[in-house]
């Protein structure tokens, strides 16, 4: 056997391995949790994470893990990190909503126009991988149309073919912009969330500086630059402030 294949054996089979044994875990973490063993299925979980893996449903289920906790920090970073995976799911929102209320910060949201509320939930369908997905598809299915079109022999048939074609071609280029619209948004936000059960905003990068405002364990705030060991975050409604790094934990570090 040539060193390509053994190569090729040695890789497949590794991949095997590790899909099986990270499937094992998650049907044992499934039974803890099952069992109200929420700690133990946290444990099966995070090695899932650890050997390279990453879902919507694993990080959904380690939100309720530490929801059952009353760990709220956590369950909503989890939480959250699902919704990035898998935008607008009706079950995450949803278990995200009840978090949310256990927070000791209520902060509202800058109000949207009804035309900026309709385009935001629209855009966020899907993320914009599955928006890139759903545009190959499409360019693929206009492909095959087009090719149909000179290989049918009724003139119907080349009609339907052309014409669904040329809509595949259009859909697929639309989906190519709401992908790269999206993925701009994407790069844009740098999420994270409170870590700390309190931690005091400062005007200044400095332990010297006024404090602002004070926030809570599991309020989500955006990072607008980094500072040494300090960053800037605003909140949904448009305050600004600094903190410490180590209060917080990024969304978007897979």
């Amino acid at each position: 056997m040539s060193v390509k294949k053994l190569a090729l054996f040695a890789f497949l089979f590794s991949f095997y391995v590790g899909l099986a044994q990270n499937t094992a875990l998650f049907n044992q973490a499934t039974e803890h949790y099952n069992k109200g063993e929420y700690a133990q299925a946290i444990q099966n979980y995070e090695q899932i994470l650890e050997n390279g893996e990453h879902s919507a449903a694993l990080y959904f289920n380690l939100g309720n893990c530490y929801y059952k906790l009353d760990e709220i920090g956590p369950s909503i970073y989890f939480y959250e990190k699902a919704l990035l995976l898998k935008p607008n799911d009706s079950e995450i929102l949803n278990n995200l909503r009840y978090a949310q209320n256990m927070r000791l910060d209520a902060i509202e949201e800058m109000p949207k126009t009804d035309l900026g509320r309709v385009y935001t939930n629209f855009v966020n369908m899907l993320s914009f991988d599955q928006w890139a997905y759903s545009a190959i598809f499409l360019i693929i299915l206009f492909v095959l149309l087009y090719l149909a079109y000179f290989f049918l022999r009724y003139a119907t048939q080349k009609r339907i073919a052309f014409i669904v074609s040329i809509f595949s071609l259009i859909l697929g280029a639309f989906c190519v912009l709401i992908a790269y619209l999206q993925y701009q948004n994407f790069k844009k936000d740098n999420p994270a969330i409170v870590y700390s059960s309190e931690v005091k905003i400062t005007s200044e990068p400095n332990n010297n500086s006024e404090v602002v405002f004070t926030l809570h364990e599991g309020t989500k705030v955006n990072i607008l630059e980094q500072l040494n060991d300090w960053k800037k975050i605003r909140l949904a409604d448009g305050k600004t402030g600094w903190l410490k790094s180590d209060n917080l934990k990024l969304l978007k570090d897979f």
